[in-house]
């Protein structure tokens, strides 16, 4: 009977969670472009409005890194950073390299306009859906 319990309450709760990737569309899309090779990057560079979302992943996933073992230990860190930065972004974390600082600038701050639920998704959907996706 627990059983039958729990998964109906798991069910119920994945049936109304959010799509990261729709939070992603509604409020990142429109300055960071999802997928992008460096070459088009860089030949469009002046076009740009913010680094592409590939880059983004991939250079918090290079500096987000643990010594622990466990990959979940650096995906736990991965999203604690994102769904902080969406609210707090400022130059001192900010992971881009020189150049993007220089043209970018940091981020406007989404205080208030995410929920929490959405801002946990948005960070899920930036660490798995560039899992095997890079930046070159």
């Amino acid at each position: 009977m627990k059983k039958l319990l729990l998964s109906s309450i798991l069910l119920a709760s994945s049936l109304f969670a959010i799509d990261g990737y729709k939070v992603y569309k509604k409020n990142c899309q429109t300055c960071h472009v999802e997928v992008m090779d460096k070459s088009y990057a860089l030949k469009h560079f002046n076009e740009l409005v913010a680094p592409p979302m590939v880059e983004v992943a991939g250079r918090l996933k290079e500096n987000i890194k643990t010594t622990d073992e466990e990959d979940d230990v650096d995906r736990y860190l991965f999203i604690l950073f994102v769904k902080d930065y969406i609210v707090n972004p400022n130059l001192e974390n900010s992971m881009c390299n020189t150049g993007a600082i220089e043209k970018f600038g940091t981020m406007p701050s989404l205080k208030g306009k995410l929920s929490e639920d959405e801002k946990q998704a948005v960070a899920e959907w930036l660490y798995d859906h560039y899992e095997n996706i890079s930046f070159k």
